[in-house]
């Protein structure tokens, strides 16, 4: 996409004219130019990461401006069922809390007709769609997600299987004796439609060293996500922040998040993931820092927005992550989707998440219609179902 220099509205100009009198010259620059419609480089990115104070209310200002003119007033959502099919992983990430060995009292492997069993009960209560995760299991067999797919569709047919994160893909072509690239056409001809940009933590391979050494690197996680692309198969991209990295890696991250986008056109949403510490090894042991602060929750929105724009258009607040009310004012700079209702989940609560496993449909449009917004079911792919007026 090319610069397009956009006149903002005269409130909005009056408004930054008089904050950025008080703000670093530097970041009233940067901010000055995303209004303009100007591509947000990996320094102005690292420089809009330092915001506080009234820096940081012009930053929300604009990105919330930004969302206004990339989608409106709407704010959706997608009615889910998460569904978590194992917690037994060898991976063993040192931010999780939700894995076990397979030898643990803990330890559980739903059965493919369980998995199916679960998405056609939320298809029958109003579901559109069913996320489907879990551990890197060593026991499963290597048609297992395979075999999910094909009895999801069987029973519930026109429910959309958003499954399985690039690890989990790349770990079940190894299962499976198959390149990535022909275990996603077995996968898409199974019934699969979508997958979650997860696994992606910071796409820095020092950093993910010391996250998650037994899972891939970058180039493989890139390479996994292009050629879902490539085969039509839509993702998410998302990034794990709070802990031990910098907010250079979080500039380097999204750049490439965004120069991936520029080549596929592939991702649907970006989904900043702010680190639940309390119950991880990273934390406990490894002394992390215990999660990131409101202010970074609200610049990695913001910034995202900023640094996105033109490529990404939907900013994603999880409210799992945040809490409710976080995420809520997340809204207001530059997000413009709250996720799914989920029905339930597990890994963030077992890392310590004290928000719940689901939310009521009516909450979820309550908490939008406080910051006077329109909210809009959506299904996976953005396509509005039902505007609540």
């Amino acid at each position: 996409m090319r610069d397009v220099t956009v006149e903002p509205p005269p409130l909005l100009k009056r408004l930054f004219e008089k904050i950025s009198g008080s703000i670093d010259p530097a970041v009233s620059e940067v901010l000055g130019r995303a209004l303009e419609g100007k591509e947000v480089s990996k320094k102005d990115a690292v420089e809009l990461f330092k915001a506080g104070g009234a820096e940081l209310a012009a930053l929300m200002l604009v990105a919330d401006e930004m969302r206004r003119r990339t989608v409106g007033q709407a704010v959706t959502f997608v009615v889910n069922r998460n569904i978590n099919f194992t917690n037994v992983c060898f991976a063993r990430c040192r931010f999780c809390a939700f894995s076990t060995e397979e030898k643990s009292s803990e330890a559980y492997l739903l059965t493919v007709d369980q998995v199916a069993a679960r998405a056609e009960q939320a298809w029958k209560t109003g579901a559109t769609e069913v996320c489907i995760q879990g551990g890197l299991h060593p026991g499963i067999e290597e048609d297992y997600y395979e075999n999910i797919c094909r009895a999801i569709k069987g029973r519930a047919p026109l429910i959309h299987i958003h499954a399985f994160s690039p690890m989990e893909v790349f770990y079940g072509a190894w299962k499976a004796g198959l390149t990535v690239k022909e275990y996603l056409k077995v996968l898409k001809e199974a019934g699969l439609d979508s997958m979650p940009g997860t696994a992606a933590e910071i796409l820095d391979d020092e950093v993910r060293d010391a996250l998650c050494p037994a899972k891939i690197g970058v180039r493989d996680w890139v390479e996994v996500v292009k050629e879902a692309h490539r085969q039509g198969i839509p993702t998410t991209s998302t990034i794990m922040y709070g802990h031990i990295e910098q907010p250079q890696h979080w500039a380097d991250h999204l750049e490439l998040i965004r120069t991936i986008q520029k080549e596929t056109k592939g991702f649907t949403e970006f989904i900043p993931l702010s680190f639940v510490y309390p119950n991880t090894p990273l934390y406990r042991i490894d002394g992390a820092r215990p999660g990131a602060t409101g202010a970074e929750d609200l610049k990695m929105h913001a910034v995202s927005r900023l640094m996105l724009n033109g490529w990404i258009r939907n900013i994603q607040a999880s409210w799992v992550k945040l809490g409710p009310r976080l995420a809520q004012i997340c809204l207001l700079a530059g997000a413009n989707d709250l996720g799914g209702t989920l029905m339930e989940e597990n890994i963030s609560r077992a890392a310590g998440v004290s928000s719940g496993q689901k939310m009521d449909l009516g909450e979820m449009v309550r908490i939008i219609r406080g910051i006077g917004r329109t909210p809009a079911q959506r299904n996976t792919t953005y396509k509005i179902l039902k505007v609540h007026e």
